[in-house]
């Protein structure tokens, strides 16, 4: 993990911990699932933290994120609280999104952070729409949208990359590609590959980076953010990566090896980041283990939130759904 870009102790174990609540959350989260605490459907981004994190950093409070269905990493690492998140994969008023999203649809408007998208591909025309919009309010932030190899081979993806392209607008594409989008090799689905490749068709100016390696990850996004502001232009980073756990958790999981996932976990990104601040003194065992602690408090917080959480009146179920007239 030699990379350029610096960081000190302080930064190192912010990033750190942000991983490990993301992680311990997710693990957390599947076992709630099981005793049916959490219901509907559940996608969890074990092995994939170093993206969302990585990302994230790069961007400002004023730039925009939308993501797909697997969205847990990435609300938290935007600063999503933890409680409402809990609660709103538990259905309670008091989650996210009043209960009415559950894990699929996390949304907070004060993060500017936009969901949450159950349709594979469906936000990245909401992405160039807003981008579209904060280039002609004259904002300079950026629009930035999360999804999976799956998406790419999806029209959208094509239709909204040439869209983005022609209007110049100021969006960030991350392609978190995983390799098995919900259950098929990418090389059964994808004639190219090399994803970035994509981008060139569209005039887009692109990038690879190793999706496990925190540090890679955050050097490739801080210049992509700095490239999309200084020159008003969309932007394409793939982030090759890998999901530990299967798609979601109805999936038997009967398209790749066991051994293939083992040989992946080799590469986890969060005990390779522990080991590059442990080699450079920038942090202690000491001090990973109190990190440990805090997120193991903060995760039991969340779930004392939800449990606790208030559940709508039936009465009030068809309100936000269906418009109020009054009868002829």
């Amino acid at each position: 993990m030699e990379k350029k870009r610096k960081l000190d102790s302080k930064e190192g174990q912010r990033l750190l911990q942000q991983m490990i609540l993301i992680r311990r959350f997710e693990e957390k989260s599947a076992e709630e699932y099981t005793k049916s605490k959490i219901r509907g459907f559940l996608h969890l981004y074990t092995g994939e933290e170093a993206v969302a994190v990585g990302v994230i950093q790069a961007l400002t409070e004023e730039d925009n994120i939308l993501c797909t269905y697997r969205e847990h990493g990435h609300a938290l690492a935007r600063g999503v609280d933890p409680n409402s998140i809990m609660a709103e994969m538990y259905g309670k008023q008091e989650g996210c999104s009043k209960g009415r999203g559950g894990s699929m649809h996390l949304f907070d408007a004060t993060k500017n952070f936009f969901g949450g998208n159950a349709i594979v591909s469906g936000h990245l025309p909401l992405s160039v729409g807003m981008a579209l919009a904060a280039k002609k309010q004259k904002k300079n932030n950026v629009t930035c949208c999360f999804f999976g190899e799956g998406a790419a081979a999806e029209g959208e993806f094509h239709e909204s990359m040439n869209l983005a392209s022609l209007w110049q607008v100021p969006a960030l594409f991350v392609c978190e590609n995983n390799l098995y989008a919900m259950g098929t090799a990418i090389k059964l689905t994808h004639a190219m590959q090399q994803l970035e490749k994509k981008g060139a068709a569209y005039g887009i100016e692109s990038a690879a980076v190793d999706g496990m390696d925190l540090l890679a990850v955050m050097e490739a996004a801080e210049k992509a953010v700095k490239t999309i502001k200084e020159k008003g232009k969309p932007y394409f980073l793939v982030c090759n990566t890998y999901r530990f756990r299967a798609h979601s958790m109805f999936d038997a999981e009967l398209y790749r090896e066991k051994s293939e996932v083992e040989e992946w976990k080799k590469k986890d990104p969060i005990p390779k980041f522990q080991e590059f601040l442990l080699k450079r003194k920038l942090i202690t065992a000491k001090k990973i283990s109190e990190i440990e602690k805090a997120v193991e408090g903060q995760i039991q917080e969340a779930i004392e939130f939800a449990e606790n959480g208030t559940w709508e009146d039936v009465e009030n179920l068809t309100r936000f759904v269906y418009s109020e007239t009054e009868s002829i």
